[in-house]
């Protein structure tokens, strides 16, 4: 399960408002800025639909390793731009591209 730094850190990388996130996810935004600032819980089925949604934007979450939970992008802008690329010529478009 992510954190409420991590989905508010994820959010800023792949840029998407909170709005937005509630939309896709179908987690109010009441929830998700209590859950970002950790001023109330949320169900774990609440938590999973933001982490799926977020992932599917192309945010990876790093797990407690010993050095910390952290988050980054699947793709630089590069990466990213390259697929865009691919994509509109005209093969499989994948469901992993960065907004």
């Amino acid at each position: 399960m992510i954190t409420g730094s991590q989905c508010r850190a994820a959010r800023a990388l792949v840029e998407i408002s909170r709005p937005m996130l509630a939309r896709r996810s179908e987690v109010s935004v009441d929830a998700i800025e209590r859950f970002e600032n950790v001023s109330g819980p949320l169900k774990r089925t609440e938590i999973r639909a933001i982490q799926d949604t977020l992932e599917k934007l192309g945010a990876v979450f790093i797990p407690e390793n010993g050095s910390g939970y952290g988050v980054r992008l699947k793709f630089n802008n590069l990466e990213a731009a390259e697929i865009a690329r691919f994509e509109c010529e005209g093969g499989l478009v994948a469901d992993d591209r960065v907004p």
